[in-house]
């Protein structure tokens, strides 16, 4: 008998007979013996649908009132999910995440989770139920309640097979696995089998919508197998493994792109000691994650500097910046909205070079502009007009030969 975490993404649980459908497969994983925690997030859609009732209260609605407010789409969800096992003769229990006991600390709407308490969902367990938790969602110590973010559910998911020690987390949604490039605008696509957790880390961080980063972290961390699979399909899906458990590494497993990004350019900054640490620590304070940072120096002790941050934290990060501009003495501060992160990943890169050179040619070839780079280990990323995104995926998908194994040449 295996304890298995399964996790539903919303359009897997979309309309009510969707979740009837989700609700006879967690069964049939209960009757082969297992015990099944199932995490679930809201319907698609009604995350969105809350977001906007709330933008209509507030032009930047109060992240507290935020975080009650959002944290009731899962609970619709796991109450009709626990109502479909019982109808189908089975037995479950819905549970809320301050009910679960998931601890985490108090940055309300991008919540971390600190501890969770299992005897609760292991009393349900032993008692033959099947455990169906609220994902996205925890509590803190004071009793506040708290949402992890966008993708949330992944995490919650990730968290709860590591402190349960569970033999295995599957993640299901709506394609088969984790592809080489986005299957709508690359019809060469191809699914990947097996990919590393330093990939998979990388890809979820660059945009890559099968996995949120903090579950792959998580994942990686507390050795948790994680398979990533279709909920409209009995195929494998991908399996998100350590390294040495795959025999060859390609050069470049996977091509991803954002278009949640925003770019910020301060300009006339003083080139001095400490400002930097002016600019960006306020923006730490407020939760907001800074991505690629660029200076350039200019004569007269001048700099320009420019970084990104994600499109839902632009407005409150140049709210902020109008402020900080006049305290440090720098000229102005600008944003473009229209720019997409292109990014090429593989673990292959680390003993092998040119990559970066190839992807630059390529874009060269089509005309498309660099603004930014970012390179690691594994990873080279680009910032380019929004507009080029999907031209630049098709030839950098091409480039590498992502339909076939692109495994380096012997030498």
């Amino acid at each position: 008998m295996a304890l298995i975490v399964q996790k539903f993404g919303g359009t897997s649980v979309g309309s009510t007979d969707k979740i009837k459908n989700v609700a006879k497969r967690v069964l049939r994983h209960q009757q082969q013996g297992h015990q099944v925690v199932v995490v679930l997030s809201a319907m698609s859609g009604q995350t969105d649908t809350l977001l906007g009732m709330a933008a209509e209260m507030q032009h930047l609605p109060d992240l507290r009132e935020s975080d009650m407010l959002l944290a009731t789409g899962e609970q619709v969800t796991i109450a009709l999910f626990a109502m479909a096992i019982k109808g189908a003769g089975s037995n479950a229990v819905s549970l809320l995440g301050d009910q679960v006991r998931i601890i985490t600390d108090a940055m309300h709407t991008k919540a971390r989770i600190k501890e969770i308490e299992t005897d609760v969902i292991r009393k349900h367990l032993d008692a033959g139920r099947v455990v169906v938790v609220a994902g996205f969602q925890g509590v803190t110590s004071e009793g506040e309640i708290t949402t992890l973010g966008r993708g949330g559910s992944d995490t919650t998911a990730v968290a709860l097979a590591a402190a349960l020690k569970a033999d295995a987390c599957e993640i299901y949604t709506d394609v088969e696995g984790v592809y080489t490039a986005d299957p709508n605008i690359c019809a060469q696509a191809r699914k990947i089998d097996m990919i590393t957790y330093d990939e998979m880390l990388e890809l979820a961080s660059l945009g890559a919508k099968v996995l949120e980063i903090r579950s792959v972290g998580l994942a990686k961390r507390y050795k948790v197998p994680l398979h990533v699979r279709s909920t409209f399909s009995e195929n494998e899906g991908t399996w998100v493994v350590e390294e040495e458990r795959i025999m060859e590494s390609m050069l470049v497993s996977g091509i991803t792109y954002s278009r949640k990004e925003a770019r910020i350019t301060i300009t006339g900054v003083p080139d001095q000691p400490g400002v930097a640490s002016k600019i960006f620590q306020p923006i730490s304070d407020a939760g907001i994650l800074v991505d690629m940072i660029i200076q350039n120096t200019r004569e007269g002790q001048l700099t320009d500097i420019t970084f990104t941050v994600l499109r839902t934290d632009y407005a409150r990060t140049m709210e902020m910046l109008q402020k900080t501009i006049a305290n440090i003495g720098a000229e102005s501060v600008k944003g473009d909205e229209s720019i997409a992160k292109l990014s090429i990943v593989g673990v292959g890169m680390r003993n092998h070079s040119g990559i970066a050179s190839t992807m630059f040619q390529v874009m060269a070839n089509e005309g498309i502009n660099i603004m930014m780079i970012s390179t690691s280990e594994i990873k080279v990323s680009c910032i380019i007009a929004e507009k080029y995104t999907e031209l630049a995926v098709r030839s950098l998908h091409s480039a590498f030969a992502l339909d076939k194994n692109n495994l380096p040449e012997e030498e």
